[in-house]
């Protein structure tokens, strides 16, 4: 096995190829651990922080290599130590195989042993070689690795470790290191081999000089002898060969010698801490061995001077531990001569402070008492002289020391610790009784202390006592004078506690104690003001108390049992524990102790109590157990206390048991401090004692003491008095009220004069003061008394003298309080009879009318005393005694105590007593608003109160806003709570109440913001309730979410929050509730800011955008509210906001705000005129504004209609048309320029003309409009006038056509003065129409059927006007198009039948016009009609108007030449008839015998007739000529072919009778372009007259170009 292990060290070339051989098929298995270990190399490279555990990756790729090792683990293990013999491997790498290889050999247990030989050669050389440079990382896995292989491979393990280890030649650390492991996991195994490795590491010793190879060797010592000590405790578990403890012993002792002689001197700490512990271990082999203890003793001195050096001296003291207590065990003592050296270094560990470096201070020192315990078993009597020596030394700290290693050798549980060591430590104690340094003093005690505890009782009995007693009266006296440093005071206070500790140690253990020590702790009770020792001092008297009620049962069967101890002073004790125990967790919970002691002494104190103490002391010591300093009530303990006093003071009824008590507690007064709770409860148990006194001329000398000695200046004191008057007249109530009535009178009360210093030269009292602590004490009386004393006494003295005291003063702040405080008692006290039947407090009118003063009295802009929280704490009690207040009286105490307060500063955080004040006071005013609610809890009440918190709610000061808010709050939620749906709120009364909230949702102050919130759910709330539309849960989180984000500082948040709020809210009201809603918020506009303003008017458009529709019946009311606070409002935006809100309501109700708008004196007032700008910047409102206005005008022109609807009622009702002419103008010019309101246009110039016509007539013109004479006297302005303002609107509207020509024709034709003039008005109109239809786009659809309609009107100038503009509709086709040419014709042949001249006129040339028209239309009658409508006007035109009629002619002539040829035979023949007719208009005599002579054929005739009017046009009116001709080319495009023949036909005759010079002027491309498209016609006959003509056309065009 070894050769093979050499082969492998030395060959690994040879080794890599029997691998090989080994594993022929290890290839792929030596890949696949080669491709797992680079994934746990890559995954190492990524976790490379310090202390990244490995990653999931590198895990698994470990599991999968063991898994695969289970199956073949040789051919793992080899593919592993292959991939170990790579050149360069990292040092990752190298351990991420061992610690695989390791989990291998774990879980395979046996391997092949050739494996197993090449692994372990691997790995030693691995451990040996690697460098220092990689921290020995490589070494320690290595050295694992073969650690994990000896658990099965030992001796292949141990073989090669032995092999390594030579002696005289120094070896490399891990090998040792290794073997130290070895042992450590194979104790058995490797026992057989720990022999020669202690011998072969002792020779290594002398070569080990490097630091490192002397700790690692100290270290593995260390590990073996624990090994060996182990293998000794288990020898019988072991199959090797036995080696004895003393062989063991003797390998082990020269290396202990070694060490301790030569490295323990090394300048290396640590080497010199791997040596000390390994001391300790190897002590353990040689201590039992007594050649070698003795031996081990010789090198002490060497162990004790390592103190002076840097090593930790815990682990020196331990090693010398170890070694004293083996020489006490095997009764070896140390040398005697070593003693001296030993006492004295340990005593300077002991009584010197440990340097900083020292870390194990405190262990250290545990350690040197079990030294020293050791050394007193060994040495006591030489112990206790060196101790004693000690003391000698003045050194405190060497004292304390010394001290306390007595104590703990007094402490020891060891037998034979003989008295005679015990009484040689108290002879070294009494050396230093008389040190009155703090430190001594408590050594000596814990000393006393503890002598007492170990059963040394009676060594204490005299000296120790008295000690004890006078330690507790110093260290008391020290710290209730203290003039000493805080240091100093520290150190006292542990002086007392230790005492106290002592005391109680002291009294549980020792019996028999003396009378004197029993006595002076009593009078410590009684008279120490060091109150903190009680405690333990009570609990040390019971313990004594219960040792003489039960002494032994030797001395009790001598003796017999007494049930009482000496008590020098039993009233006394019992006054004292009873006011020391009102505070009982004080002094570590002194409360228990005192009724431990009061229940063990009862029979002594009071035996008629002791029984009664017996059932209720018990009571009282659970309810403390029961509760700590911080879940106890202080009053409710003070009440048990005084109902024990009561109970106890009744088992004495009928003794002076009670005046002596109270004489007591009067003479402990001055004992005690003020303020305290023990003099305060002191107070109370004083005038509880007093109550049952029996003899009232003593209780009445108590009283005037009490009242004389009082500091009345001393606000504790003077209460305490008062208090305890109080409590004394529950049972005294005339003896009360004597005594005060008799000191008023000793002191000489008197209203010029109040000589109070004579009395009290100590403290000179105020006449103030003494008045106030009078007052309360009479409402005390009250307070305290008998229900039926109190009702025979209250008017009289009591409240009289109350009243009599304040008005005969000087009223400063503190006697107003008290005045108040006074009242408040003696009103409670009158509510608490509980029979008052009809009981009447006759003073209460005087007192309201006193403390109403002191409200007004007060500032209202400073808070400097809580005068007047007081004084509303006052009314409110004097609000609920009878006679109650009226109404009236109710409202005054409301607004005045409002007014008073709502004004005043909120404080800053830094005035925390004026921040109380604040807080109290309105506190304060809730309450009292509260009361008097109560008092008319009904709507009419809720208005009032609201009515008188409106203007502070409103104010501009964010402070009264804040606090008017949260009374408000407060006030809605009691009156929520209290009456509910009982009592319906007025109708309109929930609107007004949310509309005075609302805008306050919008605060800039975030509080005010939040209870306006609260108020206002709280009345919607209500509302809901009392309608039963109780919210869903949707609506409840929508409000939560609004609250919330009302919470933040965003104002666009906050703003859109309440406009949320108002959505929710305008669900829930009706009409009239959102009608008096939207009134209180435009009421509101102005009052506070313009944030306020805004959020108005956001509700106020949030309710209209959502109920609009449904306010018809409310619109007038709502924006006559709106108009009237609209001039108020200063802002842009707020006004901006309300405009919108009329147009709101316009959108719905258009035809009701049209008409209170116009009713409005619109061209004067300017927020009217914002409403209607307003309307011309939204053009859907502005259009549907127009036509509402056009409407109106246009209604004046027709008959009225009856109301079919409550918008008929108020589009109908009576409106100046000059308002509407003015807000038309208004619209017209404002709305959008780039519109041209084609749309509109028709309708609104018509309408204009109308009214302009019927404005002609005189009567019409410069009217005083009702609405001016409201505001204004005399005439309108000369610009106001509706014909002026008509023509302007007009003017506008043909502005914004934009057209250039139109624009340019209206001027030159001079329309707008014509239209001015009355008797040019119809020719204006005449040209406006015509202009129109020309040039207006649009105005040809739309006008005809509005002149139709005003045709039809009842008003004459409607008629006229409407004809004028039907004269020129007539003669355009649209009017056929649109077939109104029927009404038409019937409407003007009714008004050519009409009286007024210009009627008939315009109707005539009407229908002239239309004859013109006709014949282009398809209609055969109404061609017809038309040839002979205008052959009758032919036949009956007058001679006046045959110019004019001539002119018509020549309009119709080609129409008429035309229609001879018309496809209706009725209809040419009429035309024809016609044609001929009108021939005598043209003024040509020839003409007229030609026509209609001729014998030819119609046609031929026809052309005749065509070809000599031609002939004479061209002669006389060439021009003429040629518009006809370009009139006849437009009818070629006609429907009927016949008119198309007839047109070529009439165009070619035409042609041939021009003149050239009318030729040139024709367009012969255009007129070739039209007869062309002819040629494609579907009649044949067209295209052979196109034909024709056609050739004519070429042929004047050739001789126009040879011309």
């Amino acid at each position: 096995m070894a050769e093979a292990a050499v082969d492998s060290n030395e060959d690994p070339s040879e080794e890599a190829e029997d691998l090989g051989q080994l594993q022929p098929d290890g290839g792929g298995t030596f890949q696949q651990v080669t491709n797992l270990l680079n994934i746990m190399d890559s995954e190492s490279a990524k976790t490379d922080p310090v202390g990244a555990g490995p990653s999931m990756r590198q895990t698994l790729a470990s599991v999968i290599i063991a898994e695969k090792a289970t199956a073949e683990p040789c051919v793992v293990m080899n593919a592993l130590i292959r991939c170990l013999q790579v050149p360069e491997i990292p040092t990752q790498r190298k351990v991420n195989i061992y610690n695989i290889l390791q989990e291998i050999v774990r879980q395979e247990g046996e391997l092949e042993e050739q494996c197993v030989q090449r692994l372990v050669a691997i790995a030693s050389k691995e451990m040996r070689e690697s460098p220092e440079t990689e921290g020995y990382v490589e070494a320690e896995v290595a050295s694992d690795t073969l650690v994990a292989l000896s658990r099965n491979h030992f001796s292949l393990v141990m073989y090669e470790l032995q092999h390594q280890l030579k002696p005289l030649d120094l070896t490399d650390e891990f090998v040792i290191v290794t073997l130290a492991k070895l042992a450590h996991g194979n104790v058995f195994e490797f026992m057989p081999y720990m022999g020669i490795t202690l011998a072969t590491i002792f020779t290594m010793l002398r070569l080990a000089g490097e630091a490192r190879m002397r700790q690692v060797i100290c270290g593995a010592m260390e590990t073996f002898c624990e090994m060996v000590q182990f293998y000794l405790k288990h020898l019988e578990d072991s199959v090797y060969p036995v080696m004895t403890e003393e062989q063991f012993a003797t390998k082990v002792f020269p290396m202990y010698r070694y060490f301790v002689t030569v490295w323990l001197r090394n300048h290396n700490p640590d080497v010199k801490l791997g040596v000390i512990k390994s001391l300790k271990p190897m002590l353990s082999l040689l201590l039992p061995n007594d050649d070698l203890r003795e031996q081990v003793y010789d090198y002490i001195p060497l162990l004790l001077a390592e103190y002076q050096g840097s090593l930790e001296a815990l682990f020196i003291t331990q090693v010398l531990r170890q070694i004293l207590e083996a020489s006490v065990t095997t009764c070896t003592p140390i040398p005697q001569m070593q003693l001296h050296t030993v006492f004295t270094e340990l005593h300077v560990q002991v009584c010197t402070k440990a340097p900083a470096q020292q870390q194990y201070g405190t262990q250290n020192l545990a350690e040197i008492v079990h030294c020293f315990l050791a050394l007193a078993r060994s040495y006591p009597k030489e112990l206790m002289k060196f101790f004693l020596s000690q003391t000698e030394m003045s050194k405190e700290a060497t004292r304390v020391g010394t001290l306390t290693l007595v104590r703990a050798v007094v402490s020891a549980d060891e037998p034979r610790m003989s008295v005679k060591t015990i009484n040689m430590a108290i002879r070294v104690v009494k050396n230093t009784l008389s040190d009155t340094r703090s430190k001594v003093r408590m050594a000596i005690l814990r000393i006393i202390g503890q002598l007492a505890e170990s059963g040394f009782q009676d060594k204490i009995r005299s000296w120790g006592l008295k000690y004890v007693s006078v330690q507790l009266t110093l260290s008391t006296y020290k710290l209730t004078n203290r003039r000493e440093s805080y240091q100093r005071d520290i150190e006292e206070k542990m002086v007392h506690r230790v005492t106290m500790d002592t005391v109680k140690t002291i009294t549980s253990s020792v019996r028999g104690m003396t009378n004197e020590f029993w006595v002076s702790l009593l009078c410590y009770i009684m008279e120490t003001d060091y109150t903190e020792a009680l405690t333990p001092i009570c609990i040390s008297l019971t313990n004594l108390a219960e040792q003489q009620l039960h002494p032994p049962d030797e001395e009790a069967n001598a003796g017999g049992r007494s049930r009482h101890v000496g008590l020098p002073a039993p009233h006394k004790l019992l006054a004292r524990l009873l006011v020391l125990m009102s505070s009982p967790y004080k002094g570590e919970g002194r409360g228990t102790a005192m009724l431990n002691l009061l229940r063990t002494l009862s029979h002594s104190i009071a035996p008629a109590m002791a029984d009664m103490w017996e059932l209720e002391i018990p009571l009282l010591v659970r309810y403390l157990e029961e509760h700590t300093e911080f879940t106890w009530n202080q009053k409710a303990w003070e009440d048990k206390l005084i109902q024990f006093l009561r109970n106890s003071l009744k088992k004495t009824r009928g003794s002076n048991w009670s005046l002596r008590l109270s004489k007591e507690l009067n003479n402990q007064i001055e004992s005690f401090e003020s303020p305290s709770l023990e003099k305060g409860f002191l107070y109370r148990a004083l005038g509880c004692s007093l109550a049952t006194g029996l003899e009232a001329d003593r209780v009445e000398v108590l009283l005037l003491e009490l009242l004389y000695k009082t500091d009345y200046g001393n606000d504790f004191d003077r209460e305490g008095v008062i208090l305890c008057f109080g409590l004394c007249a529950r049972g005294q109530v005339t003896t009360v009220l004597n005594v005060l009535n008799d000191f008023e009178d000793r002191i000489q009360e008197s209203e010029r004069s109040w000589q109070m210093g004579a009395w009290r030269k100590d403290h000179p009292w105020r006449r103030e003061t003494v008045k106030s602590a009078l007052m309360v004490m009479y409402s005390c009386v009250a307070t305290h008394c008998h229900p039926q004393a109190l009702l025979t006494h209250v008017d009289a003295p009591v409240t009289a003298k109350i009243i009599h005291h304040y008005t005969s003063s000087c009223q400063d702040i503190c006697l107003k309080m008290a005045f108040m405080k006074s009242v408040v008692q003696v009103t409670c006290a009158i509510r608490n009879v509980k029979d008052l039947e009809d009981f009447q407090f006759a003073q209460k009118t005087t007192l309201t009318a006193i403390i109403m003063g002191i409200i007004r009295a007060e500032p209202i802009d400073s808070l400097v005393s809580p005068v007047r929280t007081m004084a509303m704490d006052a009314l409110l009690q004097l609000s609920k005694v009878k006679p109650f207040y009226s109404t009236e009286e109710i409202s005054e105490l409301m607004d005045i105590s409002i007014h008073s307060l709502i004004s005043l500063q909120s404080p800053g955080e830094e005035n925390e007593s004026v921040k109380t004040l604040y807080t109290n006071a309105l506190r304060a005013l809730e309450q009292l608003m509260e009361g008097l609610m109560h008092r008319q809890l009904d709507p009419k009440g809720l208005q009032e109160m609201v009515h008188l918190l409106e203007k502070w709610i409103l104010s501009e000061r964010e402070g009264e806003r804040e606090k008017a808010m949260n009374l408000h709050a407060h006030l809605m939620q009691i009156y929520v709570q209290s009456t509910g749906v009982c009592i319906p709120l007025k109708l309109g009364q929930v609107g007004t109440l949310v509309g005075l909230i609302a805008p306050c949702t919008c605060d800039s102050h975030r509080r005010t913001r939040l209870a306006s919130t609260d108020v206002l759910f709280s009345l919607l709330d209500l509302h809901a309730s009392q309608t039963c539309t109780p919210w869903d849960a949707p609506t409840e989180l929508e409000l939560a979410s609004c609250k919330a984000d009302l919470r933040g500082w965003d104002p666009e948040t906050i703003f859109r929050a309440s406009t949320r709020i108002a959505q929710v809210a305008c669900l829930q009201l009706n009409c009239d509730e959102v009608a008096s809603l939207i009134q209180k918020l435009c009421e509101n506009i102005g009052a506070v800011n313009p944030q306020h303003d805004k959020a108005s008017v956001t509700w106020i458009g949030t309710f209209l955008q959502r109920r609009a529709k449904e306010l018809e019946d409310k619109v007038a009311e709502i924006l006559g509210t709106i108009l009237v606070h609209l001039p108020v409002v200063d802002h842009p935006e707020v006004r901006g906001l309300l405009v919108e809100g009329v147009l709101l309501l316009a959108h719905y109700h258009q035809e009701t705000v049209l008409t209170l708008l116009l009713r409005q004196p619109l061209p004067m007032e300017s927020h009217l005129t914002e409403v209607w700008l307003a309307v011309a910047a939204n053009m859907p409102a502005a259009r549907r504004v127009l036509r509402g206005l056009t409407d109106r005008l246009q209604s004046r022109f027709t008959p009225r209609a009856s109301a079919a609807s409550k918008a008929d009622v108020w589009r109908l009702a009576a409106v100046d048309p000059l308002m509407i002419l003015c807000t038309i103008h208004l619209l017209v010019e404002n709305v959008d320029k780039g519109d041209k309101l084609l749309d509109l246009f028709p309708d609104l110039m018509y309408t204009l003309l109308l009214q302009l016509g019927s404005s002609q007539d005189p009567e019409a013109v410069s009217p005083v409009l009702k609405t001016w004479r409201l505001v204004h006297t005399g005439t309108l302005p000369e610009d106001i006038n509706p014909q002026r303002v008509t023509i302007e609107s007009m003017q506008l509207l043909f502005e914004r056509l934009g057209s250039e020509r139109l624009a340019h024709a209206l001027e030159e034709q001079g329309v707008w003065a014509l239209l001015g003039g009355s008797s040019t008005f119809l020719q204006g109109v005449g040209l406006l129409a015509r202009l129109c239809i020309r040039d207006v786009e649009g105005s040809r659809q739309r006008l005809p059927e509005l002149v139709l309609r005003g045709m039809d009107s009842a008003v004459l100038a409607c008629r006229v006007s409407s004809t004028a503009v039907c004269v020129e509709f007539m003669s355009d086709p649209i009017l056929y198009q649109e077939k109104l040419l029927r009404p038409a014709v019937s409407l003007l042949e009714r008004g050519a039948e009409q009286q007024d001249e210009a009627l008939r006129v315009l109707s005539l040339r009407a229908l002239g016009n239309m004859a013109l028209g006709a014949p282009r239309k398809e209609s055969e009658q109404l061609r017809l009609k038309a040839f002979l409508l205008f052959g009758k006007l032919a036949k009956v035109v007058r001679i006046s108007k045959r110019r004019f009629f001539k002119e018509e002619v020549k309009k119709a002539w080609v129409p008429l030449m035309l229609h001879c040829q018309d496809p209706c035979s009725d209809a040419a023949q009429a035309c024809m008839a016609t044609m001929y007719q009108c021939v005598r208009f043209w003024g040509w005599k020839g003409l007229e015998g030609s026509s209609g002579q001729s014998d030819v054929s119609g046609a031929d005739e026809m052309t005749v007739f065509q070809m000599t009017v031609c002939s004479i046009l061209t002669q006389k009116k060439p021009a003429v000529l040629y518009r006809f001709l370009l009139e006849t080319m437009t009818y070629v495009k006609s429907n009927f072919s016949r008119i198309r023949i007839a047109s070529c036909n009439l165009a070619g005759i035409i042609m041939k009778q021009m003149s050239a010079r009318y030729l040139k002027e024709l367009d012969f491309p255009a007129l070739r372009n039209s007869l062309q498209e002819l040629q494609l016609d579907s009649d044949p006959a067209v295209r052979k007259a196109a034909l024709e003509t056609l050739n004519i056309l070429d042929t004047c065009s050739q001789h126009q170009l040879l011309a």
